[in-house]
């Protein structure tokens, strides 16, 4: 019974410092899977040397430098190039030819983290001979993320893994062709940047920013409960253009979504989704 009274209290803390944030940051996680914070949570206490969610939460508020920190662990930062990469097969056999009948392209990567999905989109579309009339907008709620994805460098270590999956991906070059190496991390080519446009922007928060051919959310909805994945949907129906795609994580479906209806099954099994005629 202990137990679950300090069970019970450590939640009312969680849920009173999600509140905090929102209201003292505007950054909005009230509708993020509870569970998932709670492990992050965790983490950031043991970092912050805290006992308990209520010292954190005076820190959050009184500290103004603290929560910068603790954006870190509240928001997710995990991702390779061409992460699973049947789904980037699946967009240059079966997507990237009805991208060719456009005469411009936008792309919203939504959730960017620290730029993997984003370089992968680039240089995907650079072999297909698409990157010249494209824009790829990349959107994250954590700016350090955005600034490191504005690099374009990474450890040299995640290197080998990017080449395997790229080459996995059905690649028509090199990765090596795209990179500099120096001092232990490879640094992205300036000419892939060049079609990138990086910005904050949160699916709590904010609205639908331009018409998309194309927009990719992977791996982001599942750390959000259901009432944020519909509105992140939603945002994603709302940006899409006529017959426009909407690629999702390989654990993450549009099945019992009440956005389901807006969209046919295009390449389900790789979670590539067409908007339907008249939407």
């Amino acid at each position: 019974m202990p137990h679950q009274k300090k069970a019970r209290t450590a939640d009312i803390e969680q849920r009173l410092l999600i509140d905090a944030i929102f209201h003292r940051y505007h950054y909005d996680f009230r509708g993020y899977a509870q569970a998932s914070l709670k492990r992050r949570l965790s983490t950031a206490l043991l970092h912050f040397g805290c006992k308990t969610i209520s010292q954190l939460q005076d820190r959050v508020l009184h500290d103004p430098a603290v929560f910068p920190s603790l954006l870190e662990y509240l928001t997710v930062q995990v991702s390779d190039m061409f992460r699973d990469p049947s789904y980037f097969q699946s967009l240059r056999n079966e997507v990237v030819p009805l991208l060719r009948t456009y005469p411009s392209l936008k792309i919203w990567v939504a959730g960017c983290s620290a730029g993997e999905e984003v370089y992968s989109l680039a240089i995907l579309l650079q072999e297909e001979g698409l990157l010249d009339r494209s824009l790829i907008y990349a959107t994250d709620i954590n700016p350090h993320a955005l600034r490191a994805a504005e690099t374009g460098v990474f450890d040299m270590a995640r290197v080998a893994a990017f080449t395997e999956n790229h080459a996995r991906s059905g690649a028509r070059s090199s990765l090596s062709n795209y990179y500099t190496a120096r001092y232990g991390r490879v640094v992205f080519d300036k000419s892939l940047r060049e079609h990138m446009v990086f910005s904050d922007h949160s699916l709590a928060t904010d609205s639908v920013f331009s018409e998309m051919h194309l927009v990719s959310c992977r791996n982001v909805l599942i750390y959000f409960e259901r009432d944020l994945q519909s509105r992140a949907l939603g945002l994603f129906r709302d940006a899409l253009c006529h017959r426009g795609f909407l690629g999702l994580g390989s654990k993450e479906s549009l099945r019992f979504s009440a956005h389901a209806e807006a969209f046919d099954d295009f390449v389900l099994e790789d979670r590539i989704y067409r908007k339907k005629a008249g939407l």
